[in-house]
């Protein structure tokens, strides 16, 4: 018998604009991997939380300036776009209220803007932002989802059921490729 977790989540209701509490099934590490680094949100560690641009921007956006524009040196007027206030949100944090790292849902099913603070990184917190955008998607009817992967992160994808289905391509001087999974 395969071993689940949950993780408590906020999923956006289009008829009230509001967040409402969801659980997320997430799969235990025999079904998206090996390893430690893949089991997902022990209870306590940590909480994702799904919402608007004006209810989580503020910290995402300061999630995305430190990882995007200070790390990666992605230009300051590439990183922010008129998608972000039409798109479902992600925020981990810890109980306490520390942004640990962010991402975000398109309204065509496509995910991106995954960023997971340093001091937050190999704890799973981009596995459980992932699994929370798949979720709110599956929730609006989507089929499948796209995203963007930087070529270093492509396997990371790959664990959650994403296959690449294209050539590399250059995204603000960083190499990517275009992956899909399906839902």
């Amino acid at each position: 018998m395969q071993r689940r977790e949950r993780i408590e989540t906020l999923i956006p209701n289009p008829a009230s604009g509001r967040g409402e509490p969801a659980s997320v099934e997430l799969p235990s590490p025999t079904l998206v991997g090996q390893g430690p680094g893949l089991r997902v949100a022990a209870a306590g560690n940590f909480q994702v939380r799904l919402g608007s641009w004006d209810e989580l921007g503020e910290e995402a956006r300061r999630i995305r300036l430190e990882v995007f524009v200070a790390e990666q040196r992605v230009p300051l007027e590439l990183e922010f776009d008129s998608m972000d206030p039409v798109s479902v949100h992600a925020l981990a944090s810890r109980p306490a209220g520390a942004a640990l790292g962010t991402g975000r849902l398109l309204p065509d099913g496509h995910i991106g803007r995954i960023a997971v603070t340093r001091e937050a990184r190999g704890q799973r917190v981009g596995a459980a932002l992932l699994l929370s955008l798949m979720e709110a998607a599956r929730q609006r009817g989507h089929q499948q989802v796209e995203l963007f992967a930087q070529v270093y992160a492509e396997r990371f994808y790959q664990r959650f059921g994403f296959i690449t289905v294209g050539p590399q391509f250059d995204d603000a001087g960083i190499a990517h490729v275009t992956m899909r999974a399906s839902l």
